[in-house]
């Protein structure tokens, strides 16, 4: 299962105990934020789409929505997000737990510059019933991103 996956990636870094697993489901950001108890826009979605033949994650805040003018500027394609089964085989995680931590090898993680206005946020542990609170400071070392982008919009 992925949620042990990255249980031992938060353990190898004495950081397992932080990890929140909930009786109910934390598959999307409302549920997440009411899981949690937290605003909806803390939730830190983890999206997944088809780059150039290779698997992207895209870390965004739970209010931000791709743009996809921003997105073609950026990566100089469509947005095409995975499917479900395509999150699976090329992630390594499913739909609703996706998350940047233990990934498959070749998957490129991106953070979204929606995700800088807050102190701490949740991204999912592998599991549609678990997250993670995280400084951005974390995030971005624990997630191993490749670099800032700007691609959402309705978060401003």
């Amino acid at each position: 299962m992925a949620i042990e996956k990255v249980k031992d990636f938060f353990r190898q870094r004495d950081m397992e105990d932080r990890i929140l697993e909930f009786d109910v489901s934390s598959a999307t950001v409302e549920l997440a934020a009411q899981a949690i108890g937290c605003e909806p826009k803390r939730i830190a979605k983890t999206l997944s789409f088809m780059v150039d033949g290779k698997a992207v994650l895209i870390v965004v805040a739970g209010d931000a929505k791709i743009d996809n003018q921003k997105y073609k500027a950026q990566f100089a394609t469509k947005a095409i997000m995975l499917k479900p089964d395509e999150v699976i085989a090329l992630v390594g995680h499913a739909v609703g737990g996706v998350c940047p931590f233990s990934i498959n090898d070749g998957v490129t993680v991106y953070l979204d510059e929606s995700l800088k206005r807050f102190k701490t946020v949740f991204p999912a542990c592998g599991s549609s019933n678990s997250a993670i609170e995280l400084t951005i400071k974390e995030l971005q070392k624990y997630s191993n991103y490749s670099s800032w982008v700007d691609v959402c919009k309705g978060w401003q």
